[in-house]
């Protein structure tokens, strides 16, 4: 995984948890031991992932996740044992009472129907207990759809002697990894690399515009769908099987095949502060946020003022592309120094009832002309920030469409074995009240990066920018 991925997962997790700053997550019981509620603190180190952790998770989503009070549970408990069924087979295992029991709609009843059948096969491999557990919840969350639901669980990260560091490929392309992860539909091919930041990718003489044809001998795109192969460009650490690219320079017609071992590798500073800027055309801010994280607002307004220092600014360029998310709160300070007494956002549950997410209008107006680079990683807060951009007009939107990544402000609760589970309880609309999950905010000026853009190292979007702040 790169380092640019684990920011854009760790921002997502931090926008699931605080956007909007929602009131924390009601206890709720379902059945008897079944309680759920919010972390406090730290979790202790995790345990095993039993039955009852599964019961625990079910009775969760039921009485907390949006729309959980009319949800048919039926589809999670069908998920959830197919996922067992396949790991059986994975494992060469498969048992006759492996068969998914009859279920009524009635959430009690055929809990304890599935419950019983679970143990019934679960008894009779003991060895796969805890892996059959594991992938049982898993699909259970992915059954509900949702791309701010997830289970937090066995997660590794890279030592902290390494911190700082990015590991994978040494690569980016122009279908990031939580693109791959969560909304695959909306990658257009080709697939073609935006970035060599460093280790086998730069080992290798990999450039920005290579295309890749093939990735482990599969096609990225099949009648112009991403197929699953995107995915082995960003491995997941510790993960280290090598990756075989099958690729094309345009410049030279040169066709020809590399195998990149993902590892750890050092990563140009500048590519992990979340705030960068610099002056264009000698009165343009530019300033690149790279994540919604705490002080992020603050942080761009420090730099917008260390460069308006002793000149006067005719614009703002905001570069947003690849941006994961994260605070929701400080997307909305953000919005507010472009404009005050406007309504951001929406929060709404399943009856239509809605809360509203306005500007902090303690924040100070810049008084610029804004203009904000999007593309399909700007995702979650990011599309907050977005959405409330266009449809208040406080500024134009140059680039791409957005990820469509923001079903709404999840809550994290915590788990009997020390694991986090979090989802929504209300969604996101819009400004105008519009749907942007899976749909994504449209730019008001479509300029898409080519890979002839990326190896001659032009800019479209940026030059596009510019040329209208200099209007």
């Amino acid at each position: 995984m790169t380092a640019i991925r684990i920011m854009a997962a760790g921002l997502a997790l931090a926008s699931a948890a605080a956007c909007s700053a929602p009131a924390p997550p009601r206890a709720q019981a379902g059945t008897a031991g079944t309680v759920c509620a919010a972390p406090r603190g730290a979790p202790g180190a995790e345990t095993a992932t039993t039955i009852d952790v599964i019961q625990q998770a079910y009775f969760c989503i039921l009485g907390n996740y949006y729309g959980g009070a009319t949800l048919d549970a039926r589809p999670l408990l069908n998920a959830g044992f197919a996922a067992l069924t396949q790991e059986l087979n994975r494992n060469g295992r498969d048992v006759p009472e492996a068969g998914m029991p009859a279920l009524t709609g009635d959430r009690e009843t055929d809990w304890t129907a599935f419950e019983t059948a679970y143990r019934k096969v679960t008894d009779q491999v003991p060895g796969l207990r805890d892996k059959l557990a594991v992938v049982t919840l898993e699909a259970m969350v992915a059954a509900l759809g949702d791309n701010h639901a997830r289970w937090t669980h066995d997660v590794e990260r890279p030592p902290d002697s390494y911190d700082g560091d990015g590991y994978g490929l040494g690569l980016l392309a122009n279908v990031n990894g939580p693109q791959v992860d969560g909304n695959p539909g909306v990658a257009l091919p080709p697939l073609f690399v935006t970035a060599v930041q460093g280790g086998a990718a730069r080992a290798a003489g990999l450039r920005p515009g290579d295309i890749v044809e093939s990735v482990d001998g599969s096609a990225p795109f099949i009648d112009g769908k991403a197929t699953p192969a995107i995915a082995a460009l960003y491995p997941a650490y510790p993960e280290a099987r090598p990756v075989r690219l099958r690729l094309l320079r345009q410049s030279t017609g040169r066709r020809w095949s590399v195998t990149l071992e993902p590892g750890l590798y050092p990563q140009d500073p500048a590519d992990l502060r979340v705030v960068t800027a610099k002056l264009l055309d000698d009165d343009i801010a530019y300033v690149r946020l790279r994540g919604f994280a705490p002080d992020s607002a603050d942080r761009v307004f420090k730099a917008i003022a260390r460069l308006r220092a002793g000149r006067t600014l005719s614009g703002v360029v905001l570069d947003l592309r690849g941006n994961g998310g994260g605070s929701p709160v400080e997307a909305t300070r953000l919005v507010s120094a472009f404009g005050h007494g406007k309504v951001t956002a929406y929060q709404c549950s399943a009856d239509a009832a809605c809360e509203t997410t306005r500007t902090d209008d303690t924040v100070e107006l810049l008084g610029l002309p804004l203009v904000a680079l999007t593309d399909r990683g700007c995702a979650s807060a990011c599309e907050h920030f977005s959405s409330a951009v266009k449809d208040l007009r406080l500024g134009r939107l140059v680039g791409t469409r957005t990820a469509g990544v923001i079903s709404g402000p999840a809550q994290p609760y915590l788990l009997a074995n020390n694991t986090l589970l979090s989802f929504p309880a209300r969604h996101h609309l819009g400004p105008d009240r519009e749907v942007i999950d899976r749909i994504g905010v449209p730019p008001d000026h479509h300029v898409p990066l080519t890979p002839r853009d990326a190896a001659a190292g032009r800019d479209p979007a940026l030059a596009k920018a510019l040329t209208l702040l200099n209007e």
